[in-house]
C-alpha cells in the first residue's frame, strides 16, 4: 500500500502560479464583457420593432367587403388596399384604392359596381413610418349589388 505524502511538492511539480492564473481569469472576464457588449450594443440600435395590431376582413350581407381595426397594439394608423379593377372597386365610394383608418373602431367599405375578385391588404404603419402587413384576404365582392 502506497502512504499518501503531504509534502510541498518540488519546483518542477508545481502547476501555473497563482498569478499566472489571476491575470487569465482577468483576460477571461474582459474578452467575456467585449463580446457581450458588442452585441447588447452594436445590434440593439438595428433591431426594428414590428408593429401591431389587431384588424378584421369581413363579407357584409349585401355582397360587399368590409375593413374594422379591432384592436390598437403599437400602430398609429391601418392603410387598407385593394387590388383589382380600379374602375370598378371603390372603397368608401371612392375612386382610390387605398385609405387610412385613424383609430380602432373605425371601418372601410369596399364596394364593386359588378362581381370582382379582390386582394384586401391591411398595413399597420407605427409611429417610426414602419409597416408591417396585418392581414390579407380575398374576396369576391359586387355579387349582391
Amino acid at each position: 500500500m502506497k502512504k499518501i505524502s503531504f509534502e510541498t511538492p518540488d519546483f518542477d511539480e508545481r502547476g501555473v502560479s497563482p498569478v499566472i492564473g489571476v491575470i487569465l481569469m482577468v483576460a477571461i472576464t474582459v474578452i467575456l464583457a467585449a463580446v457581450i457588449a458588442s452585441f447588447v450594443l452594436g445590434f440593439g440600435d438595428s433591431v426594428s420593432e414590428n408593429v401591431q395590431a389587431g384588424a378584421d376582413i369581413s363579407q357584409t350581407n349585401d355582397g360587399n367587403a368590409s375593413v374594422t381595426w379591432i384592436s390598437e397594439g403599437n400602430a398609429q394608423s391601418l392603410n387598407v388596399s385593394v387590388s383589382g379593377n380600379s374602375s370598378e372597386v371603390q372603397i368608401d365610394s371612392s375612386p382610390v384604392l387605398n385609405t387610412d383608418l385613424s383609430s380602432v373602431g373605425n371601418s372601410a367599405k369596399i364596394t364593386a359596381t359588378s362581381s370582382e375578385d379582390v386582394t384586401i391588404t391591411v398595413t399597420a404603419v407605427g409611429s417610426s413610418g414602419s409597416r408591417t402587413v396585418v392581414t390579407q384576404e380575398e374576396v369576391t365582392i359586387g355579387t349582391g349589388s
